[in-house]
This record gives C-alpha cells, sequence and structure tokens, in this order.
C-alpha cells in the first residue's frame, strides 16, 4: 500500500488505519425489527493509509477497484455523486462526521484496500465506512465517541446511499472484539460480548461467488413487509417493533396480518429473535450442538418464510449439512447471493472444504470460495508492522 500511495500522491508520513468486516453468527433480518444480532468481526477487513493535505482537496484510491483511478472532491463538495461510486461511503461519512464541534481545516489523501470478498455480504459498506470515520477521528484530532460514529456509519447508509439497512454492521464492526462475539439489542443498542469458545471448532466462511447488489436487492422490500405486519398488529397489540413479541404473542395475533406472505415475514422476525436469545444461553452453558441448531432452524426460516436465500446459499448450506464434523451452518448477511458460515470440528475441515466445494460446484456450474476464519478486534490504527491477516 505505502508504495502505491507514494506512487500516486509522493512520499510522505503516514497513518495506517483497519475496519474488519463482520459475520453474523444468528438474528438474521432481526436488527431493523428492534430485535437482538449476534454478530463477531473477522480478521478480513478494509485498510486504510492516509495522510493530511494543505488544500481542501479529498484524493481516495482503491486497490480494489483501480480501474476507478483517483476519485477527488473538495471539502466544499460532499453531495451524492453516481460518477464516484464506492467512494461514496467515506464521502457520506466525511459529510456526516462534521459538526459544530468537528471541522476539517484540510483535505487529505487515502489508499483503500480490502481483502473482504466485494459482494460477499460480510459488510464490506460498513467496514469502509468506520475505517473512515476511525482515520478521520484520529487525522483531525476529534474526541468521537464509538456508538455515535456507528450510528453516523448507519446514517450514511441509510440516508446517502439509499439503503434501508439496520445498524448491526456498523455496531459490530466499530465495536468488535477479538475471540468474542456481540449481542446486541438493535432496539436499546444494549449489548454484551460472549466468549466464543471453539477450541476444537473453526467457522468457515463459504463464498457463493454470487454478486448481491444490496441497494438493488429486494432488502427494502422485506423491510416494508415487516413495517406493515406491525401497523396491522398494533390495531391490538402496543407495539413498536416485532422484536418486542415473543412466539406466543405472535400466534395468538398473527390472525391480524391478512397477507399470508406478510405473515410469514414477521413470523421469521419473531422466531429468530427469540433463536439470537437461545443460541447466547446455549453458548453461555457451552451447548453448542444445540447452538449448532438453532443455526440451521434459522437457515430453514431464511429459506421458507423470508425467503432470501435462493439457489447458491441453499446448495451450500445443505451441502454442509451433509458433511461430518459439521456442528450447523446458516446462511450470514443479507442474503440474494453472498456468504453461509458452518462450525466445522477442526479434525474434519480439510474433507468438508473438498467435498462442500464439489458438490457446489457440481450442481451451480462453478466454484465456491472458503476462507476459515478468525475472529479479531474492531476499528483502530494499526501500529507499525502489525499484521492483522
Amino acid at each position: 500500500m505505502k508504495e502505491v500511495f507514494e506512487r500516486l500522491f509522493g512520499k510522505r508520513e503516514t497513518r495506517l488505519f483497519f475496519a474488519p468486516g463482520r459475520i453474523n453468527l444468528i438474528g438474521e433480518h432481526t436488527d431493523y425489527n428492534g430485535g437482538h444480532v449476534f454478530p463477531a468481526t473477522i480478521t478480513y477487513g478494509t485498510y486504510a493509509l492516509a495522510a493530511k493535505r494543505e488544500d481542501r482537496q479529498v484524493n481516495l484510491y482503491s486497490m480494489n477497484f483501480e480501474e476507478k483511478g483517483v476519485i477527488s472532491f473538495s471539502l466544499d463538495e460532499l453531495e451524492f455523486d453516481q460518477a464516484h461510486d464506492w467512494a461514496n461511503y467515506p464521502k457520506g461519512m466525511i459529510r456526516y462526521l462534521q459538526s459544530d464541534d468537528r471541522k476539517m481545516d484540510t483535505g487529505f489523501d487515502v489508499v483503500y484496500y480490502g481483502n473482504i470478498p466485494n459482494g460477499a455480504g460480510l459488510s464490506s459498506s460498513a467496514s469502509i465506512e468506520i475505517v473512515t470515520g476511525v482515520m478521520l477521528e484520529s487525522l483531525f484530532g476529534w474526541e468521537l465517541d464509538r456508538i455515535e460514529m456507528v450510528k453516523i456509519g448507519q446514517k450514511v447508509e441509510n440516508e446517502f446511499m439509499g439503503v434501508n439497512s439496520g445498524i448491526m454492521d456498523q455496531f459490530a464492526i466499530g465495536m468488535g472484539k477479538k475471540g468474542a462475539g456481540i449481542l446486541l439489542d438493535c432496539n436499546t443498542l444494549e449489548f454484551d460480548y460472549a466468549q466464543l469458545e471453539l477450541e476444537e471448532e473453526q467457522v468457515i466462511i463459504m463464498n457463493t461467488n454470487k454478486r448481491r447488489e444490496l441497494s438493488e436487492s429486494k432488502y427494502n422490500e422485506r423491510r416494508e413487509s415487516c413495517d406493515h405486519a406491525v401497523e396491522q398488529l398494533q390495531k391490538e397489540l402496543s407495539i413498536q417493533t416485532l422484536g418486542e413479541l415473543t412466539e406466543e404473542e405472535f400466534e395468538a395475533y398473527k390472525h391480524l396480518i391478512e397477507c399470508d406472505t406478510v405473515r410469514k415475514r414477521a413470523k421469521h422476525a419473531v422466531y429468530e429473535n427469540r433463536r439470537t436469545l437461545q443460541a447466547l444461553e446455549a453458548l453461555k452453558e457451552g451447548y453448542l450442538e444445540q447452538f449448532g441448531e438453532l443455526m440451521n432452524a434459522s437457515h430453514v426460516s431464511l429459506r421458507e418464510d423470508y425467503e432470501v436465500t435462493g439457489k447458491e446459499l441453499d446448495t451450500l448450506v445443505e451441502a454442509a449439512w451433509q458433511q461430518e464434523g459439521v456442528i450447523g451452518a446458516r446462511m450470514t448477511g443479507a442474503g440474494f447471493g453472498g456468504c453461509a458460515i458452518a462450525i466445522v470440528k477442526a479434525d474434519y475441515v480439510d474433507d468438508f472444504l473438498q467435498q462442500v466445494g464439489e458438490l457446489y460446484e457440481e450442481k451451480i456450474g462453478y466454484e465456491a470460495t472458503f476462507y476459515v476464519a478468525d475472529i479479531g478486534d474492531g476499528a483502530r490504527e494499526l501500529q507499525k508492522d502489525e499484521v492483522i491477516v
């Protein structure tokens, strides 16, 4: 990265920042429904090598999108620009982070590099947002509450990029901790760290290699269905989100939801939220097999009720379920392509990778990609010679 920076912007004193990607172990499409999620940050992520300038120009370059070249704009021109493509994510952070107490006196040059598979659903966009936030905080000497930064990242996604997503991705990336998952109440932002005691198992990320473009997907349509379900349930229930309901309450009042499809969407949100709480308890008690069963049930619900899996994800997960040594497997992320995860006993990982890979290629016609994930720390400035992956 240093060589690329110097070629583009000249020799200067630079600083290096990192924000991870994330996996969600369980609790999918619950974040915007006021429920719980259980994400963890991984050691794949986004790097940003930066230095301040003396004028008000901002120059952004991504080693992942070399064909786009250097994207430049002034600190006085922070509107969304379709032509700026990926750079709209950091541009939105620059715009929304500034306030009466936080001003940028100069622009800056930055080279980004990410090793999160692009479009895989491991939250590369939130990783770019939060690494930009951490970078700006350090470069300009701000004291910024990390949860405030997380909320600004979500605002960029929602208002600047037009994707109606929840807060889980930015929260996990901003607040992640090595060797731990985060149980997050998306309604209150209360959270707990939970140790992931995977001493004889490994987390495998399985990338379908089917690209998904979130803003062009049916993500917003699913969210609207859930909002509609809440409106109909409010005829007799004093609730603001589906995450407030138990399974029993949902079953007692689901007749208020007139449309069968909307009722299925709401059922997933309610039952998935309860599964997430049960999963945390299973981990606390050391019942990893039970945790795996809840992961499996999560995927079935996402396939049957929320209908966000698709042929590629189902093929990967169903192939994983057939393998010896598998504790559990499910899609992770928004769906419509992207990735699935599996918890696999370490002794069986090699056989798992070979057999699931063969089954997938035979049915889909192209290869899946597999990553063995470690659970790492959240976004931060890196010290010299610190290696993440």
